[in-house]
């Protein structure tokens, strides 16, 4: 497996996209100076306190208050909030907590009322973003994550990364970070911290040390509503967070960009520097690495799969619903075997559409029926299997007696919509169709079907003056390279009776063929 992170630069923000053996898997836009994102710290205000919901409303300065459930306030809320007040007041001057007296923790079942009052100053952190209508989810644990360490301040526990499997190596990493651990810090060890040196944790504990006292020191002087601490961008978080052996290129098309870039990863791996790359090349960097092509087949509402079968993907309020169709493939083994091989096909690029667009909330595929219980088993453990390397936290239940599997994952940020149907050129503007770019390879996939597949043995395409010009123009035409594909010429004929991007397929008495 390799990855490769495509770091495209624009005038109004930084669009990411991250590449699995060459497959579009990650998608972020990361607009400048955008405010109210995953891990940043304010210092806010409750506005309102509501005991029915068990939750308190905070003006973190956004156009909406923000949400804080009681559940989200953390073990060490009074620990936090008595280091808050006494900051504000000039009580705590030092941000280390070496002397400072831990409060006890708050019952898990205990009601906000008794905890938060209206109008007092409050120290919390984004959870989730705003989303539609709603403000942004916060809350009152703070963390602060590193490349192998996540800093818990008030507290004195060691958490390890349950990915870490190796009985030795957990004991050395827990006796090395409570040996080097500051005192009322607590610490949760991260999956890459395996097997890295002494020296290599140690910075990231002092990194985060550092925040943490960067921090206290805008807090010092703050007036709520106001952000203390913002987290890092979003390239440098998902290198934080992702870079490994498996990458292998980082392309960048920004001057700026790639020195910072080549400055972070010289920090946290100088080894791994030589996979940066400035790109100068004239073409767009989406276009030059296949990346637009994608954007346009996997952001709409029918996404192919390259057995001939498709996704409909609809998006409701209350959740996101899939239908699994299995097209024009050919199923030589049985209606059985063949709904079990569309599934399992489906079941990846679902789990890849879900990441890509970072579909969150409840999820609900219909699959195509399989009376075989086995089957259903098969495809169940498949798509636990896919969606392993998806980040967001999630929940697979079995399929139903209706054969619809539901999905409930996280909603962290709000989903990435993007446009990919085109103003028709034929109606002025009043419809809209599938994106162009999308077409030739259409047709291309039919044609295969009919020879192939349905060996149909005379087969003429019908298609607008425009799209005949495009299969039969040049020494080396689409039309010539189907004359050597398939063994047989392939006609296209014009006909004004057709719109711009509508197409048709004859016989030798020139009726239409049926897909």
């Amino acid at each position: 497996m390799s990855l490769e992170l495509i770091v495209d630069v624009r005038s109004n923000g930084i669009w990411l996209a991250l590449l699995r053996d060459g497959k579009l898997v990650e998608l972020h836009e990361e607009q400048r100076n955008l405010d109210f994102a995953v891990g940043d710290i304010y210092l806010g205000k409750v506005r309102k306190v509501v005991p029915s919901l068990n939750a308190a409303f905070v003006d973190v300065g956004y156009e909406k208050d923000a949400f804080l459930h009681y559940l989200d306030l953390g073990p060490q809320f009074e620990s936090l909030n008595k280091f808050t007040k006494d900051t504000l007041k000039k009580k705590q001057n030092v941000a280390d907590l070496q002397y400072f007296k831990l409060e006890k923790d708050i019952p898990k079942d205990g009601k906000i009322k008794d905890i938060v009052s209206a109008s007092s100053p409050i120290l919390v952190q984004v959870a989730k973003e705003p989303i539609s209508s709603k403000g942004p989810r916060l809350s009152a644990e703070i963390t602060l994550a590193g490349r192998y360490l996540v800093l818990v301040p008030f507290s004195d526990k060691i958490s390890i990364s349950q990915k870490i499997r190796d009985s030795k190596e957990r004991d050395r990493l827990k006796n090395l970070v409570d040996a080097i651990r500051p005192k009322n810090f607590g610490v949760i060890i991260r999956t890459v911290a395996e097997n890295k040196k002494v020296e290599q944790v140690e910075q990231d504990l002092k990194d985060l040390l550092s925040k943490w006292k960067s921090m206290h020191t805008r807090l010092k002087t703050a007036t709520p509503p106001m952000r203390v601490l913002d987290e890092m961008g979003k390239t440098t978080s998902i290198l934080r967070d992702m870079l490994n052996g498996d990458f292998t290129n980082i392309h960048t098309n920004n001057q700026l960009t790639y020195d910072e870039l080549k400055e972070y990863i010289s920090g946290i791996a100088p080894e791994r520097e030589k996979i940066l790359k400035l790109y100068d090349g004239k073409l767009d960097i989406f276009e030059k690495f296949g990346i637009n092509k994608q954007i346009k087949t996997l952001f709409g509402k029918k996404v192919p799969l390259n057995s001939g079968g498709y996704l409909i993907i609809e998006h409701t309020e209350a959740m996101h619903v899939i239908d699994v169709n299995s097209g024009n493939r050919k199923g030589a083994d049985g209606q059985e075997n063949n709904a079990l091989l569309t599934n399992m096909e489906a079941a990846e690029e679902i789990a890849r559409v879900l990441q890509l667009r970072d579909m969150g909330g409840i999820v609900c595929i219909d699959f195509i029926d399989m009376h075989d219980r086995a089957n259903n088993k098969a495809l169940y453990d498949h798509l636990k299997e896919v969606m392993k390397s998806d980040r967001a936290k999630h929940n697979i239940i079995p399929p139903s007696k209706f054969g619809v599997v539901e999905i409930t994952r996280q909603r962290v940020r709000p989903e990435t919509e993007i446009k990919t149907s085109e103003t028709c050129p034929t109606c002025n503007g009043t419809g809209e169709i599938q994106a162009s770019i999308l077409y030739a390879e259409e047709i291309e996939n039919n044609l295969q079907f009919l020879i192939l597949d349905r060996k149909e043995k005379h087969v003429a395409l019908l298609v607008h003056p425009y799209l005949e010009a495009y299969f039969k123009n040049g020494l080396f035409s689409r039309q010539m390279k189907w004359l050597f594909k398939y063994k047989k010429w392939i006609p296209v004929r014009r006909t004004t009776a057709n719109h711009l991007l509508q197409y048709s397929f004859v016989n030798e008495n020139n009726e239409e063929i049926t897909l």
